[in-house]
């Protein structure tokens, strides 16, 4: 009749509210300008047009072979 240290009681854990996540999407990827669609992302050079680069702030790199090419460093940063 005593209670098993190992045997804990199980808790019940209320789940909080999921935070809605941005819309990620052919929105992110493009722009209207006038008449025109420019493309925000580059492409891959090594896949060609339809792979686009993502953004991770100091370079870009394509998720589908993984080439990575660094942006260009600003004069103000490498002082």
């Amino acid at each position: 009749m005593t209670e098993n240290p190992e045997e804990k009681p199980e808790e019940v854990k209320e789940k909080g509210e999921k935070r809605k996540k941005d819309e990620k999407g052919v929105f992110s990827l493009y722009k209207i300008e006038k008449d025109q669609v420019v493309r925000l992302r580059p492409t891959c050079e090594r896949c060609g047009p339809g792979y686009f680069m993502a953004d991770h702030g100091d370079r870009y790199t394509c998720g589908h072979c993984g080439f990575t090419r660094y942006k260009p460093s600003s004069p103000e940063n490498s002082k």
